[in-house]
């Protein structure tokens, strides 16, 4: 028996639930974990389950086409065996990147980091050591289209479904946004609507605030406007200077970007409009495979 997980969304109606647990289970399918959320405002039903079986995910998706199209849903049925295949880009501010290839390597985020993307060389060799291809595309404003299209041929190349900005700090193309609509997750040094664009801390820093935060959210054409997926924040205090508030927010920025790849990766991830709606997880998706 393989794990599966399933996700609709669809226009709010009655029988949906009915409709595709039944359809499950007649399939020999056995549910271990559903969670689901009506939206009042727009009136759109989502729902996500896990469930085990015997049967190819494939299958089981086109064994589904009618029900779907009855309740007018959107719907894919993920094998959670196949390991999402991933891209991180960065610069030259490492905590991130750090972070997310230590979870990989201990099995706490399921993913298979396919390369990784620079426009610097600074952390080239810790990649290569990694047996991850690591490749600098050096960015200008005059190279930028030859730049994003080298970094789009990698991405086909290696046939990776999510680009993860680990504090990438390069503005990306309407097209690139676009052709990767809902596959690029970005991390905001900012606890966003807030302090948005260049040198937030400094931002937050003179504005005296008390809390201090970060958010990772879907990248669009709309800088720092995606539809955001995980936040949180730390609580600083007058003593603090702008320079602590830069290294404080650093552990944050990298626990809310890791546990926004994990959401999306386990598909726990709905878009709904400028929005989106976050399950949480089902049991035992959190365990590692090893300590460290």
């Amino acid at each position: 028996m393989t794990n599966h997980v399933m996700k609709v969304s669809c226009p709010t109606r009655a029988g949906i639930v009915a409709a595709v647990s039944g359809y499950l289970a007649a399939a020999g399918c056995d549910i271990q974990d559903s969670s689901q959320f009506t939206d009042q405002e727009n009136g759109r039903f989502f729902m996500r389950l896990r469930f085990q079986s015997d049967r190819d995910g494939e299958g089981l998706a086109q064994g589904f086409a009618a029900t779907a199209r009855e309740f007018q849903m959107d719907y894919e049925i993920r094998d959670l065996s196949q390991k999402a295949r991933v891209v991180l880009m960065v610069s030259r501010f490492g905590h991130c990147l750090n972070d997310l290839l230590y979870r990989s390597r201990i099995g706490a985020l399921p993913v298979e980091i396919v390369a990784v993307i620079s426009n610097h060389t600074d952390y080239q060799r810790q990649v290569v050591n990694e047996d991850i291809p690591f490749h600098c595309i050096r960015v200008t404003p005059e190279t930028k289209p030859e730049a994003e299209a080298a970094i789009m041929q990698v991405v086909r190349d290696t046939g990776a479904e999510l680009i993860v900005l680990a504090r990438y700090m390069q503005v990306l193309s309407d097209q690139m946004c676009r052709e990767m609509s809902g596959r690029i997750i970005n991390i905001h040094h900012s606890f966003l609507p807030s302090f948005k664009g260049a040198n937030p801390y400094k931002q937050a820093y003179e504005r005296g605030v008390r809390l201090i935060g970060a958010t990772a959210h879907y990248v669009t054409a709309d800088l720092d406007e995606g539809p955001i997926i995980e936040q949180d924040i730390i609580r600083v205090t007058h003593a603090q200077s702008a320079a602590d508030y830069v290294s404080l927010g650093r552990d944050v920025e990298a626990q809310v970007l890791a546990r926004a790849v994990h959401a999306h990766i386990h598909h726990r991830v709905f878009l709904n409009g400028n929005k989106t709606v976050v399950f949480p997880a089902s049991p035992g998706e959190y365990a590692s495979e090893r300590m460290g």
